[in-house]
């Protein structure tokens, strides 16, 4: 773990706002993007963009992701689950989750979607969504 990386930090989170951890990946909501129905997807061992991550961790990306994707939408009946990475703020590879309910307007849809942090965050209702999200990506996972 890097010690000023932030993401890395967040393997000590609260166990209230874990999805799923496992030797590779965690998925857990995360302080500053406690928006119910987001959720950060990060490599554990401190990788810097998708080019850092090893053979193992590329190879089970795309699963993990597919899967915590497939419990958001489950978990909070979203219309559209986006899968967002940039890396710039934070180098340490992570993608954002965000779930679009039916309610979020179309100015707020696509990229505009992350004008929602600021205007949706509530950390009570986040983490009341994580017991749901938890049990579909259990559910999902357990058919791989």
């Amino acid at each position: 773990m890097e010690s000023n990386c932030l993401i890395c930090g967040l393997d000590d989170a609260d166990p209230s706002d874990v999805v799923f951890r496992d030797d590779d990946w965690s998925a857990e909501v995360v302080p500053g993007y406690d928006v119910p129905g987001w959720y950060f997807l990060r490599a554990r061992r401190h990788a810097e963009r998708i080019t850092g991550l090893d053979d193992r961790e590329t190879a089970t990306f795309g699963r993990r992701a597919s899967d915590l994707v497939a419990a958001v939408t489950h978990a909070t009946g979203a219309e559209a689950t986006y899968l967002l990475a940039f890396g710039e703020a934070f180098p340490h590879f992570h993608v954002l989750v965000t779930a679009r309910t039916a309610d979020v307007p179309a100015d707020r849809r696509a990229g505009e979607i992350l004008k929602l942090r600021d205007e949706r965050a509530d950390r009570e209702r986040a983490r009341e969504l994580v017991p749901a999200v938890r049990k579909a990506y259990a559910d999902i996972a357990a058919r791989q």
